[in-house]
């Protein structure tokens, strides 16, 4: 591709000193002018207070805030600069700047790897400026980017989707295996009710010992009744034989 992430990340576009010229009319031109120089000499701490008196003098300054979100941008101060560029979106829409400007949105929101937004700013500055090599890489590195992003999160949502199925899956099998041990357990309860019964069958019933000193009574009184009548039986064979005798 012939670009290296550090390029992308920061290159910055503009005209040929890369900051804008104290053009407007409403600007005070000589803190603009004064924030330039100190750009260049790289003394960006300087320059953003130039690039702020200028926007107290007049806050419609495009040159003061553009040079002032590229001062930031150079600070990595990535999120000041993405704030200062989105206030002068109107205004960049309209200047001959316009193309510089939407390359430079890119390379903020690039580095906050917001891709859709980088495709998007690359895309105006293209729209803008053709020809613009650097614009037209970055758009191209941005897509694929963005490509790789969608993939991950499409992997990731499927991932998740397998991850839910096979835990309601689990869940299944773990209330099919509960199902079967408490039918399991039922069927346990059930013999064992059934072996009790026979088992209460088999065994002779309890009596009171009331009831086995009546019992007792009862079987003394029959067998002296028994005796009585046998008893009887042989007098009456015995005076038989008595009579016979007699005879």
């Amino acid at each position: 591709m012939g670009m290296s992430i550090k390029y992308l990340f920061m290159a910055l576009v503009c005209s040929a000193a890369f900051c804008l010229p104290a053009a407007s009319q409403n600007a005070d031109r000589r803190d603009v002018r004064r924030g330039n120089r100190d750009f260049r000499k790289e003394d960006y701490k300087a320059a953003e207070i130039d690039y702020r008196k200028a926007l107290v003098k007049d806050s419609t300054s495009f040159a003061a805030g553009y040079n002032l979100g590229n001062t930031l941008y150079r600070m990595e101060d990535r999120e000041q600069a993405g704030k200062i560029y989105d206030r002068l979106k109107e205004t960049a829409d309209a200047s001959p700047y316009a193309a510089d400007y939407y390359y430079n949105v890119g390379n903020v929101v690039a580095g906050a790897e917001n891709w859709q937004a980088a495709v998007d700013a690359y895309r105006q500055a293209l729209l803008r400026n053709p020809s613009d090599m650097d614009a037209k890489e970055n758009y191209i590195y941005a897509k694929q980017k963005l490509k790789d992003q969608q993939n991950q999160q499409n992997q990731q949502n499927q991932d998740n989707q397998d991850n839910k199925e096979n835990q309601d899956q689990q869940n299944q099998d773990n209330q099919n295996r509960d199902d079967n041990q408490n039918q399991n357990q039922n069927n346990q309860d059930q013999n064992q009710d059934r072996n009790d019964g026979q088992g209460q069958q088999g065994q002779q019933p309890k009596i009171t010992p009331q009831a086995a000193q009546q019992m007792l009574q009862a079987i003394q009184a029959k067998e002296k009744e028994t005796q009585d009548k046998v008893n009887k039986e042989k007098a009456q064979v015995l005076k038989s034989r008595q009579k016979e005798k007699n005879w």
